[in-house]
């Protein structure tokens, strides 16, 4: 029999979101689709039966599966399956996680898997906010402890009008693109990119999303009521309070001294490592049960000690002030070959970044449910064990590296300039060298560096800052620049990007439930001040970007040649292009619209490059001179090509000033003449080597012509014309009269 799906309807912004539940998945926790136009997202929440062994943290794994089915698409890879996921795709898991894992108890040591895939895109629609929505909804229904619901929505701003759930074309001409997700009472999870807006419109943003998902919210809470399982009863592992106190008690003004006193990141975490191997041993001894109660009261009393530090007394681990900012050092044109360096140094953090110059070929391909099929930009980022002095394996990049590097690349977008200004492929990669905080928005401050440093004209600087807050009860402060053991043990990092006019990138991840707009404000007012010295420092290294490109990078011209040309080009499979390439040493691009990328090490194989594809593409023009190759020769006259698969006939009237009796007593195969165009008609050239030997105007060539054909049409009845056989010939691009008249391609039989 089939099942009964029951739907759930709401309205954001006057679009219909249908949440569905009870035809698919029934042996999943929890199951639904969320539906906004034609995409479709499912998901699932599912619970493990037993804790897991030895973990200490809770176990939550959260997977976004594309499946290219759902645009009816087939994937480009050689199995023609779906493989490993897509940048975006793992950004996508990424933004449903993070608002979802600070609402469970951090004490569950049962497994929680949260699994969903696309199964219908319209490419009207964006899949991302539709995933978190449905992820918190199977939440909701499930049998899993849990303290949503989760609503989310994307923001735009088109016109100065803001606009909740925008489609794909209201995006791109939107100046802002906010994904926020929240609950009834506070924003969870923030991710931005914008175009220079101001903080005072990126707050009014977020005030706007935090109500638009209040209809997400109540739907949820509704279906939660009407079809939600009981929730389990789970095992909760709780830190021993005796053990945190006792510790405390005891060690609290020894974590407070080692903090006071002067110190890296290293000396610190070897004076705590020996610190907790101490009181572990003093308070467990031998009893191996209370080793791993004694362990974690260890860290729960060091987290203590810093948050009051800094809550109480304003304290930060490295003593700094609350919006002081660690000590700065740039540098740029690092190493000699690559396009740009640029390398940035804040406290121990340190990013040399590297830009990259290629071809309009060398954009990155995009096999996605996006519109977007390929990139010109892109920015990596890389993180290995080494930049925080540890050992691991080493393998491709994880999630976390791949968001970084998706955050630096937001934060650039705006500044990069267009391709018509600029027509290169930009790669930017970050390689993290030292790592104590924020190494995603040194990243931004790097890659500026780079930019500039390879003479890219980028529209403005773009620097970056992570802020941080500790929170207990109403009370809190926010932090400028924070460092490792601040992100680990406070409440929110907060990373904000920007130029001196305004926002262009804002990410939020959050551990607690949710912050307020106040709090939002006060951290992006806080951020500006921060962003506007870091750019003074960056502004001292490197003013403006280089005027000039690098001697080793390839220099890019183009030209802009009509469609129907585009043949003439190309050749049959590819011959002429190849041919054109190998002959003068460069890339070479062609565009549907008929625009071509020449790239070249050297500016003579340009040159050379753009006068062969001038040279296929040009047509006869009525009164110019040219010096071609006899190619055919006929009882009444002679063929004549004066340019690239372009002919033309001499009449035997019009091969000398005297009379002629035969062709082959003037000319022969392989020949050259000069020679004047004086008709064109239906794609048929007709040529006088006679002008040119009594340098006659066109209309003295033409009267002589008409004179000698006994009154024949203007531009006779030749046979010349494109030995193709496509299209007619017509004026030159630009309708300049000068052609090969003075480029003979060898002594000149007259």
């Amino acid at each position: 029999m089939e099942p009964i799906a029951k739907q759930f309807i709401t309205e954001v912004d006057g679009k219909t979101v249908i949440f569905e539940s009870g035809m698919l998945a029934g042996q999943a926790g929890g199951a639904v689709t969320v539906r906004v136009g034609d995409s479709v997202v499912f998901s699932a929440a599912t619970m493990g039966a037993e804790p897991k062994e030895g973990q200490d943290f809770f176990p939550l794994t959260v997977e976004y599966e594309e499946r290219l089915y759902a645009g009816g698409r087939i994937p480009g890879s050689f199995f023609r399956r779906e493989g490993r996921p897509a940048g975006d795709v793992i950004l996508t898991s990424r933004l449903i996680d993070r608002p979802l894992r600070p609402l469970f108890s951090q004490d569950i040591r049962n497994e929680v898997q949260v699994i969903l895939y696309s199964l219908s895109a319209d490419f009207v629609n964006p899949l991302d906010i539709i995933a978190i929505n449905a992820a918190s909804a199977s939440l909701m229904i499930s049998d899993i402890p849990w303290d949503g619901p989760v609503g989310a929505v994307r923001v735009a701003r088109v016109d100065g009008k803001l606009i909740a759930n925008p489609t794909y074309d209201e995006i791109d001409k939107s100046d802002l693109d906010l994904r926020i997700a929240g609950t009834a009472d506070a924003i969870l999870m923030v991710e931005a990119g914008s175009k220079e807006i101001s903080e005072e419109d990126m707050v009014e943003a977020l005030i706007f999303g935090q109500k638009a998902i209040q209809p997400l919210v109540a739907i949820q809470n509704e279906m939660a009521a009407a079809i939600g399982k009981p929730k389990r009863e789970v095992p909760r592992f709780n830190l021993d309070q005796d053990a945190i106190e006792e510790v405390v008690e005891k060690y609290s003004q020894t974590m407070d001294d080692m903090m006071s006193a002067p110190h890296t990141k290293a000396e610190l975490a070897d004076q705590l490592k020996q610190l907790k191997a101490q009181v572990v041993q003093e308070f467990a001894g031998e009893d191996e049960t209370k080793k791993a109660d004694y362990a974690e009261g260890f860290e729960e009393a060091y987290r203590r000690v810093v948050r009051s530090r800094i809550l109480d007394r304003h304290l930060r681990p490295d003593g700094r002030g609350l919006t002081e900012i660690r000590p700065i050092w740039c540098k740029v044109d690092v190493l000699p070959r690559p396009h740009g360096t640029g390398l940035f140094t804040r406290g121990e953090t340190q990013v040399l970044t590297f830009a990259t110059l290629g071809t309009p070929r060398d954009a990155q391909e995009i096999d996605t449910l996006s519109p977007v099929e390929n990139k010109r930009y892109m920015h990596h980022y890389n993180f290995p064990p080494f930049c925080t002095g540890e050992c691991k394996r080493v393998g491709g990049q994880s999630r976390r590296e791949i968001g970084h590097g998706a955050l630096a690349e937001r934060a650039l977008v705006p500044v990069i300039p267009s391709e018509e200004e600029f027509p290169y492929t930009i790669r930017l990669v970050s390689e993290v060298m030292s790592s104590n905080g924020s190494s995603s928005m040194g990243s931004v401050c790097g890659s500026t560096l780079a930019l500039m440093d390879a003479g890219v004209p980028i529209k403005a600087p773009v620097t970056g800052i992570a802020m941080g807050l500790i929170k207990e009860g109403d009370k809190y402060v926010i932090l400028t620049d924070i460092q490792g053991a601040e992100d680990h043990l406070g409440d929110m990092d907060f990373k904000v990007a920007g130029t001196e006019e305004g926002i262009t990138a804002l990410q939020m991840d959050i551990k607690i439930k949710g912050i307020t707009p106040q709090i939002m404000t006060e951290a992006l007012a806080q951020a500006h001040e921060a962003r506007k010295f870091i750019l003074g420092k960056i502004l001292e290294t490197i003013p403006a970007p280089n005027p000039e490109l690098k001697p080793h990078v390839p220099r890019i011209t183009t030209i802009q040649i009509p469609v129907d040309k585009i043949g003439a080009i190309i050749g049959p499979g590819g011959k002429n292009i190849r041919q054109l390439q190998e002959d003068t040493n460069t890339k070479i691009d062609i565009e549907e619209s008929g625009l071509i990328y020449i790239s070249a090490t050297s500016a003579a194989d340009s040159d050379a490059a753009r006068d062969q594809i001038l040279g296929l593409i040009e047509t006869p023009v009525l009164g110019n001179i040219y010096t071609g190759k006899v190619v055919r020769i006929a009882d009444f006259g002679a063929f004549v090509e004066i340019l690239p698969g372009v002919d033309g006939m001499v009449h035997i009237s019009q091969l000398d000033s005297e009379r002629v009796n035969s062709v082959e007593d003037v000319v022969s195969l392989g020949d050259e003449l000069t020679v004047m165009v004086t008709g064109i008609e239906n794609g048929k050239v007709r040529l006088s080597r006679q002008a040119v030997l009594e340098g006659w105007s066109l209309e003295e060539a033409q009267a002589a012509d008409m004179k000698k054909t006994a009154g024949g049409p203007k531009g006779g009845n030749g046979n010349g014309g494109r030995r193709s056989g496509n299209g007619s010939v017509g004026n030159r691009p630009g309708g300049n009269n000068s052609s090969r008249n003075n480029n003979s391609r060898g002594n000149n039989r007259k």
